[in-house]
Formats: C-alpha cells, structure tokens, sequence
C-alpha cells in the first residue's frame, strides 16, 4: 500500500479523493494495526518524503494512540498492546530518531507521538529508558539545538501525559536538572530555552519532593523568577505561567518568595506587554482561588494544621494590589464589550473581584475612593473603570457593609443607563445584574428592590433592553437576576407581577432582533424569560402563561416550516427550535403546578405533541434534547393520557437511546422514560420489552460514553415501580448488571473530581434501581427477590465501610436497606442476622444532623426491626 500517495490524497481539496482515502486508512488500521503504525512512523522519520505526508502520518499516529473518550482510549490502549513488541520497538526508535529531523514540525509531531506511547507504557513499565533516553539528547556534547529543542518539548509532553507516581525520584531529578539547565541564561538558543521553560510547566507536578527540600526550591524559584524577566516576550510569558502554577500547586510554600513576586508582577502589570501582564494578573487570581477554597473549606480563621494554612496573602498585600488592579481597569479597549474580549482591564475586574471574595469588607474602602472619584468623570474611561470596580466588589463583602452603597448609588447607576458611551451602559448594567443577583433576596428578608423603587427599575431595564446587542444582553442578565430573586417568595413575586407582561413582550421582541451578528442575545433573552416563568406567581399571572404557552407554540409551528436552504439557515433553525422548547418545558411545568392551570396543559397537548413530533422530524441533536425535557414534562401534567401519543413518540424515543455518539440525547431520552413511568404506571408496559432491550444494550456498548450509565440504573427502578411484577421477565438480565455495577464501584478509583462524582452517581443509582424493584414487588412475588438480597446486603455493607462515602450515597444505601426489610420481611431475617453491621449503620445516619437522612434511617429501622421480630 503507498502510503504517500493515501496521506496526499486524504488532504486533497476534492472530496470523493479525500473520503476515500480517508475510508482506505481506516481500513489499513481495522485490518492490520502493525504495518499501519510502521508505515506511519517511517512516513513521519524519511527526510525525503513530502511534508503534507508526514505531517498528516504524525497528526494519525497521535490520534490513533489516544482519545478523549475513556472507552475509545481504553480500546486504542488495547490495540497498541496487541501489537508484537519488535515491531513497536522499531516505532519507537524511528520516533526517536525523528526528533533530530532538521524539519520543525517533523520534530514537534514525533515529540507529540512519543508522549502518547509513553502514556501507555510508562504506567506498565514498559519503556524503562524512555527518560535515560531524552536526557542523553539533551547532554550529549555534539547535540544541536534543534534536538535538545525537540526532546525538551517530548520531556514535556510525557509529563503532561503520565501521573508522578509512574517516574522514579531519581528520574524526576534529572529531569528537572535538564530542565532548569535549559531555561539557564548560558543557553544561547532562544528556542532551547522557550521549549525549557514549558517543559518545566508540564514537570511542575513531578517536582512535590523536590519543592519540600529548601534548597531545591529556591534554586527552582530563583530560575523561573531569572526567567520571568529575559528579552523575549514568549519566554517571560511562559515563565510567569509556570509561577501561576506553581501557586496552585504549591501554596504553602511560597511564603518565602512572596516580595520578589509581588515585585514581579507588579512590574510586568504596570509596563511588560499585555501576554506577561495577564499572566501576572492570574498570579494573583490564583491566589485567589487557593485561599478562597481554603476558607470555604476550613471557615475565615487562619487555619494551622497539617491541612491547610491561609497565608492570608492577599489580605497582606491589599493595600498595594488593590491600586495596581483599580489601574488596570483604565485600559480599556475599544473592543471589549465584544464577548470574547480578554485584555488587562477585563483581567484586573476579574481579579479584583476573586479579591472581594477573599478579604470580604477589607476590600470595599481600598476600592470606593476610586469609584467616587471617577464615577462622574468627563472621560468614558474613569466612568466605566469605576462602574466595573463597585460591579466586581458586589460579592464577598457584607450586606451590611454593601447596603449603604448600593442604596446610594442605585439611582445613579440607573441613570447611568443613558450614557452616550456604550462601554459605559454594557458595564453599568452587568453591575445592575451583579447588584440583583447579590442585593437581592425578599426571602432573606433583604432586597435592594422595594415597593417605591420598583418601577423606576422596571422602567430603566425595559427601555435598556432595546439599546445596542451587548447593552441588551446585559440587561436581559440582570432582569433574569431580578425575577430569580422572587423564586422562593411567593408572597414578594406579587411585588414583580405587575411588571411581567412587560416584560415578557419586551423580551420577545428581543428574541426576534436582527441587529445582532451572533446569537447570544436571542438565547439570552428566552433564557431570561424562562426565568420570569418560573418566578412568577401563578395565582396573579395564569393568563398571561397561557398567552405566551401560544405564542411560543406559533413560533415552534413557525421554524418548523422555514425554508431551509443552507447549512447556516439550519444551524438557526436548530437553535431556535431549542430554546422554544425550553421555554414551552418551563411553561408546562408552571401551569402543571396548579389545580388551576393544569387543565390548560391538556387542552393544547394534542397541539403541542404534534409539534414536538414535527420537530423530530428536523433531525437536530440539540433540538432532540430540549423537545425529550419538554415531552417529560407535558408527560408529567397530562398523566395517564399520556399513553395516546406513545405509539407516535416511541419511534423517536427509540432513536434518542441510540443514538450513542450523542450520549446527551441518549441520557435525555433514559430520562423521559422515567418521567412516563411515573405518568402512565402499567400503561407503558406493551413498550417495556423494546425499552428494556434498548437499556440493556447501551450497557452493554463499549461506546457509550460513562455518564449514561447512572440514569439507565435508575430507569430500571422506574420501570420496576411503574409495572410491578411484570418486571419479573427483566430480572435475570437486570439483576446481574446491578450487581456487576456494584462490584465496580468498590474497584474505581477516584483519580480525579470527575472520576470521583461518577463513583458516587453510579453508587446512588444502584440502589435507586433496588429501591424502585422493591417497591414494584413488595405486594406481588417479592419472594422472586431473595436470590439478590444476599448481594444488595454486600453492597450496603461496602458503602458503610467506606467513611469517605457521600452523603448523597449513604441517603439512597439507607432507603435501599429500608426497602429490603419492607419488601422481603421475615424472609431476610436470616441474611440480616449474618450482617450486624446494619445496626452500626442504622446508628450512625440517626446520629447524624441531617434531617432527611434521620427521618430515612427511623423509617429503615422500623422495616428492619419488623422484619427480625415478625
């Protein structure tokens, strides 16, 4: 196979070339994964090959050896595994060797490459002198420039790539030695240096022993604080991201260090180029963020433990900071209301504002003089400076503090509204949005917002509302934070009630504007009016839901018919498909929460179902997601009924749990099924052999991404609930996937927030499964359950074992032990009398301060002890 001649075409500009080749290399792969990857790497190592080949060769073997997905990267793991050990010993060498390619991006690509094969092996061991390997590039006498350039970015790369734990100490030191030795200033080559600088961002993890030994971290800080102030502007801007890590990663020691580093940064905020700057910023953001985190996590007293100690760095260096930050804020752009906009000003509120949230009140007289000295200014500049300084102070400090403030300067900001300056009134109203969504909780018994200030406010935002696109999405914001102040306050919603019409028929014709060039504003808008839905007081605006339920089911008919004619006119139709049926989901759950209004549900549900059908039928992921929520929630309020439109709807339905690319829509769907179980009991049950198959096989699908897992356990219990003894068929197949679920958990390692968050979302819906199985058996062939119980007992013992569970997970292993003993009685007597740890269990949750957990453990208590004394 010439595998030139496939790279240049699978680039070629003309398609029916380009699939093909495309088609006959994933074939190559499928059918032969050893000579693919040889073929490959020779492509990427022969000097005589045209570029575009060996680019695109280096651009496949990286993406054939890793990938996001954690089952597609298991899967290129096992096929890499398989291959004969020669033969990846020859791809790797050639890999090697290509680091010396007097080609830039040949190098780069092999450095690439080599790290995702060290991704895989290192962990097991299996390429032992990988790291001897790159250090000798590196010392060796007669190395060029542009090898040691290449093997510091490969160093880099594999340490971005595999945990600390996977390299002995003494590698990890002479890593770190070469490292360092090339971001030294005796390094001629700027692109040696720039590559050492990096590389040591990537090896900052690695270093933990080496920054407890003094004397190796001073030398470290000292190279990096050198390096923070060389000539070239890549090279200080690398450097002063590796001090933002190192703030993260190693905050408890850098009190030693903390003048140098204020002087730093001081300096390249106040004259280096804007990349240094904003680097310097998120120094101190990072700050921030650390001890922010460690207040929440340990309370605003300067803890001492072994834990965690707050240096309380920010508060020492506030009177200096906060100066250097307020300036910032002066140098504006021209473009900065833009949404991507990120500059210094942009970086300094951001940052000042992580400083209100750290210090709290300390902050707020360092920050007002500047504000009352430069709120009035003639110069656009100082007016927006001092809007966006009070706008970034508003969380962190007291009410009390505050309230004096904002009461004060309420009016004016409002008044603000009106500025010629554009920048002026953007900012303006994100601070109006930032005082509503701070200032503002009736429910607390605290609120800006009252009965005689009201309707000035009300009218400054409905006439904002129709100023420039970004002024306009502001204050969509802040008329969203306005309405979600009355969510939790039915008596004070009253208060806004008079407003909503308004407001609504404001943000309609918001939607509907033309003079934005992104989409953001109509998002903006609808999502704002879904809020105002959900604060609102149905008792006072039934009528007025019950128009707009109308008239975004006329806008849904609408985009259904639109004439579509390009890829953009679909993209449109698919987002605005999206947010209607989000709105017309919020809308049903509001009218269904009334006697009242719930009959109105019923009344256009025909009307409604068909539309969603049509909108079906547009074949959008995103509009799939939105149209299966609002579907689960026309399910809920139209109950049993319900059962008429599942002939049509099952189809779809289907396709949502298939659809494992998209693993959203596919969890969305598993989602529904619950919300029809619930509305149609037993009535789902001539659909539960093809929903059953559907479940079972996405358990089953190496594809499928993770997160779907959960919700489909969860389904079964639903289903188990809704149906009864019916379920009886599913048991043999639905059982042992609990049980295999359960022996997982106790095998998963938390490795990270994420992993851990899944362990425990996996724990909760196994025993929600049980629980809802129980239930559907507690009154007809509960005894079919008694080849289970054994093992549920197991995994509730596991759960209790662990005292670093979840509380979320010890609530639903409670319930599920409550369900046994209610469920199965006297049969489990025996099985519980060879467990006692329940007691233990049962003791503990009873212990504790948690209300709801208390009541659920008196309630399990009381079936178990039926269940032993009966």
């Amino acid at each position: 196979m010439e595998v030139t001649q496939l790279l240049l075409s699978a680039q070629s500009p003309d398609g029916n070339t380009r699939l093909s080749a495309e088609e006959t290399l994933k074939k190559f792969q499928e059918q032969d994964p050893s000579s693919f990857f040889v073929s490959l790497s020779i492509e990427l190592s022969n000097e005589e090959k045209p570029s575009e080949s060996r680019r695109l060769a280096g651009i496949i073997l990286k993406n054939s050896l890793d990938a996001k997905d954690i089952i597609t990267k298991e899967r290129l793991s096992q096929q890499w595994f398989s291959i004969d050990i020669n033969i990846k010993n020859q791809i790797k060498e050639s890999l090697l060797r290509t680091l010396v390619s007097p080609v830039n991006e040949a190098r780069h690509t092999s450095s690439q490459v080599i790290a995702k094969i060290a991704s895989i092996e290192v962990p097991r061991k299996e390429w032992p002198d990988l790291i001897a390997r790159l250090l000798n590039n590196i010392t060796q006498q007669n190395s060029s420039s542009q090898l040691k350039q290449a093997t510091l970015q490969a160093l880099g790369y594999v340490c971005e790539e595999i945990n600390p734990q996977d390299l002995e100490q003494s590698e990890v030191n002479s890593v770190l030695t070469a490292v360092v030795q090339g971001m030294a200033q005796t390094e001629q080559n700027v692109d040696v240096r720039l590559a050492a600088v990096q590389a040591l961002y990537n090896a900052l993890d690695f270093a933990q022993n080496n920054f407890e030994t003094e004397m190796e971290r001073t030398f470290i800080m000292k190279v990096i604080c050198e390096t923070a102030v060389a000539k070239e502007l890549d090279i200080r801007q690398a450097a002063f991201e590796c001090l933002v890590s190192i703030c993260s990663t190693y905050y408890e020691m850098l009190e030693p260090y903390m003048d140098t580093l204020y002087t730093l940064t001081s300096n390249a905020v106040k004259v280096d180029e804007e990349p240094v700057a904003l680097q310097a910023i998120e120094f101190w953001s990072s700050i921030c963020d650390d001890e922010i985190l460690i207040q929440e996590e340990y309370g605003d007293d300067e803890v001492e433990s072994t834990t965690a100690t707050n240096f309380q760095f920010i508060k020492k260096a506030l009177p200096v900071l906060v100066p250097m930050l307020l300036e910032t804020l002066l140098k504006q752009e021209e473009d900065q209301d833009q949404d991507d906009a990120w500059n210094l000003s942009m970086a300094g509120g951001t940052c000042l504002g992580l400083v209100a949230r750290t210090v709290g009140d300390d902050v707020v007289p360092l920050v007002m003089p500047f504000v009352e000295s430069n709120i009035s200014s003639p110069d656009w500049r100082k007016r927006e400076a001092a809007t966006f300084a009070f706008g970034s102070i508003l969380e962190g400090p007291s009410i009390e503090k505050l309230s004096p403030l904002v009461n004060l300067g309420l009016d004016f900001l409002l008044n603000a509204m009106k500025d010629q300056v554009v920048h002026v009134k953007d900012t303006t109203a994100w601070t109006l949005g930032r005082i509503f969504e701070f200032m503002h909780s009736p429910s607390s018994d605290f609120s800006v917002v009252n009965a005689s200030n009201q309707p000035r406010i009300m009218s400054v935002l409905l006439e904002s509302v129709k100023d420039s696109p970004n002024v306009a999405d502001k204050v969509c914001g802040a008329i969203y934070n306005l309405a979600l102040g009355y969510e939790d306050c039915d008596s004070a919603s009253s208060l806004f009630s008079p407003y909503i019409g308004d407001v609504i028929s404001s943000l309609l014709f918001t939607a509907d504007r033309n003079d934005s060039t992104s989409s953001r504003l109509r998002s903006s808008a609808y999502e704002t009016l879904n809020q105002i839905v959900r604060s609102s007081n149905i008792s006072d605006t039934a009528g007025i839901t019950v128009q707009l339920l109308h008239e975004i089911m006329r806008r849904l008919a609408q985009t259904v018919d639109l004439h579509i004619s390009t890829l953009e006119d679909r993209e449109k139709q698919a987002d605005i498909q999206a947010l209607l049926c989000a709105v017309l989901q919020v809308i049903v759950q509001k009218l269904s929460s009334s006697d009242t209004t719930k009959p109105t549900v019923a009344q256009v549900a025909d009307q409604m179902m068909l539309l969603f059908l049509r909108v079906f039928g547009c074949n959008s992921s995103t509009v799939h997601e939105e149209a299966m929520l609002a579907i689960g929630a026309l399910a809920y309020a139209t109950g049993p009924q319900f059962e008429k439109y599942m002939g049509e709807f099952y189809k779809f339905l289907e396709k949502g749990l298939q659809n494992f690319e998209e693993h959203q829509v596919c969890s969305i769907s598993v989602g529904v099924i619950g919300d029809i179980c619930r509305a149609l009991d037993s009535k789902i049950l001539p659909y539960c052999d093809g929903i059953m198959t559907h479940l079972l096989k996405d358990l089953s699908n190496p594809v499928l991404h993770r997160s779907v897992k959960p919700p489909i356990f969860i389904c079964f219990g639903d289903i188990a609930l809704a149906i009864g003894e019916h379920f009886e068929k599913y048991l043999t197949y639905a059982m042992p996937m609990l049980q295999g679920a359960a022996e997982m958990c106790s095998t998963l390692v938390a490795q990270d927030e994420d992993m851990y968050d899944y362990g425990n979302q996996l724990r909760r819906s196994v025993f929600e499964a049980y629980s809802g199985i129980l239930q559907g058996f507690k009154n007809t062939k509960a005894i079919l359950l008694m080849p289970y119980a054994g093992n549920l007992l197991h995994f509730i013992d596991a759960i209790y074992r662990d005292k670093e569970r979840d509380e979320g997970v010890t609530k639903a292993a409670i319930a599920a032990l409550g369900d046994l003993a209610d469920t199965l009685g006297t049969n489990v007597k025996t099985l519980l009398e060879e467990r006692p740890f329940y007691k233990d269990f049962i003791r503990e949750c009873l212990a504790t301060d948690d209300e709801i957990l208390r009541e659920t453990a008196t309630w399990a208590q009381g079936m178990l002890n039926r269940a032993i004394v009966s």
